[in-house]
């Protein structure tokens, strides 16, 4: 088993810890249902301007490239977090499109931290924007999400 990874370090002062998940039910925690696991660990947090932001870490069972994070890991934290940056928003969604643009690799056991921006909202389109980065400005990955928001029954 991994150390803990040190998102306290990381924690911005005007971030709020925010349980995310908990607005879609467990079933729905693909990438951050194992807090202790050795793929992902995440912490979700509002920032000052109550947008979500997240805390990822990469462990080995991420892995693609030899040392780094697999480029389908970078896109299923960035599915989780944006989707769940509409739902944080109330706006209750399903991802119709995620378009990721890889920027360079990302190292293992790395704690980086995703970003988030609603764009527009127009009638049952959300769009989210967002980015993987870390705490020294290195750019991973950069995501558009159009999200359509689920009719009820």
């Amino acid at each position: 088993m991994e150390t803990a990874p040190d998102f306290d370090r990381l924690q911005l002062p005007t971030w709020t810890p925010f349980d995310a998940p908990s607005l879609v039910g467990k079933s729905l925690r693909f990438v951050s249902g194992d807090p202790q696991g050795n793929r992902f660990r995440l912490r979700y947090y509002r920032d000052a301007s109550n947008a979500l932001v997240a805390l990822v870490w990469f462990g080995e069972e991420t892995e693609g490239p030899p040392g780094h994070a697999h480029g389908g890991s970078m896109a299923a934290v960035l599915d989780e977090v944006l989707g769940l940056a509409a739902w944080a928003a109330g706006h209750p969604i399903v991802v119709g499109n995620l378009n990721v643009h890889f920027r360079r690799l990302l190292p293992l056991k790395l704690v980086a931290r995703v970003e988030t921006e609603i764009v527009s909202v127009k009638g049952r389109k959300v769009l989210v924007r967002g980015r993987l980065c870390d705490d020294t400005g290195n750019l991973y990955a950069e995501a558009d999400c159009l999200c359509i928001t689920i009719l009820p029954g």
